[in-house]
């Protein structure tokens, strides 16, 4: 695992699309037992190099019901985005992730963590790659939808505050999946 963390964290094949240049973020341990699967860093964590350090970051940890210490504790918890490296800024928020991350090193990552009981697929890019055909037509739905994929796979949105408004619509989100989450999270985080 360390040497594919240190691999990793020199790649340089998206180098020429990022206007940054490269700055993998990615954290795992052979025993984390829940693996965080999200879009790609912000500007924020590409700055600072620590993974979900932000608002969204806070938010996450918030619906999970944990704190910083175990949620930076990689034992416990892997984080592994879809793009690992801060994509550039778009028409409304940041660009997609890079898509030749996933290809290049979750299986490779996935593969070298011994016994992951949960990941977490955070937004639609997460889900559309590791659901396939098995994703609704919209990410609402797919979340709607989260028993379906457990034990495996717990969907979520993005915890952005820009989804603050979808949060809003959907109010089942908070009622209904979140004391899901933050249930099956202390249960495995507690055995």
């Amino acid at each position: 695992m360390k040497s594919l963390l240190v691999e990793i964290k020199n790649c340089t094949i998206c180098n020429e699309y990022l206007p940054l240049g490269p700055r993998p973020v990615v954290s795992a341990n052979p025993n984390s037992k829940i693996v965080i699967i999200g879009q790609a860093p912000g500007l924020a964590v590409h700055n600072s190099g620590i993974p979900w350090d932000d608002k969204s970051g806070e938010n996450l940890r918030d619906w999970m019901g944990i704190d910083k210490f175990s949620f930076y504790n990689s034992s416990n918890i892997a984080i592994i985005p879809m793009g690992f490296c801060y994509p550039g800024k778009g028409k409304s928020g940041d660009k997609p992730p890079m898509k030749q991350c996933a290809p290049q090193w979750h299986q490779k990552l996935l593969s070298a963590i011994k016994n992951p009981e949960l990941i977490l697929l955070i937004g639609k890019y997460a889900q559309d790659y590791y659901l396939g055909n098995n994703a609704k037509e919209n990410l609402t739905k797919t979340v709607l939808s989260y028993q379906e994929y457990l034990p495996k796979y717990f969907v979520l949105p993005h915890p952005s505050p820009r989804n603050n408004i979808w949060q809003a619509k959907n109010d089942w989100f908070a009622k209904n999946v979140l004391p899901s989450l933050k249930h099956r999270v202390a249960e495995i985080l507690n055995e």
